[in-house]
């Protein structure tokens, strides 16, 4: 897992993204900044933490816990980590350390992923307070 690769654009079509972009932008301190597919037809997904909010970490738990590790006997076929360019090119993780998701099953959709997200974490999931109460 190393990212979209130079050959993976941003898609023209984000209808199929839209229900995960939606609900990932209701979530404190997140922003989408693109997704599109692999040429397997695995799909990726780009987005940006604001390391300053308050709630940063949370999410990142809670983002990591669903989409890497549910647990011992339950797996998403997913997969959550940091992307950054060269911080010697271009600066600090306040513009530039960004998120991926990358789906490793083809027949997993977005909108899967943004149904598991629903379902483990917090609801309301725009809701700070909620967030603090997973602790």
């Amino acid at each position: 897992m190393s990212g979209p690769p130079i050959t993976s654009k941003p898609s023209r079509n984000m209808e199929p993204f839209q229900p995960l972009m939606d609900f990932l932008n209701r979530v404190p301190a997140v922003s989408v900044i693109s997704a599109g597919y692999f040429p397997d037809g695995n799909w990726w997904l780009k987005l940006n933490i604001d390391i300053r909010h308050e709630m940063a970490w949370h999410v990142v738990q809670g983002l990591g816990h669903v989409l890497n590790y549910l647990s011992v006997n339950e797996t998403l076929p997913t997969s959550f980590f940091p992307v950054s360019p060269p911080p010697y090119l271009n600066g600090g993780p306040e513009e530039f350390l960004n998120w991926a998701i990358e789906s490793r099953l083809d027949d997993f959709s977005p909108t899967a992923a943004r149904d598991w997200l629903k379902s483990r974490l917090p609801n309301p999931v725009e809701d700070a307070q909620k967030w603090r109460e997973i602790d």
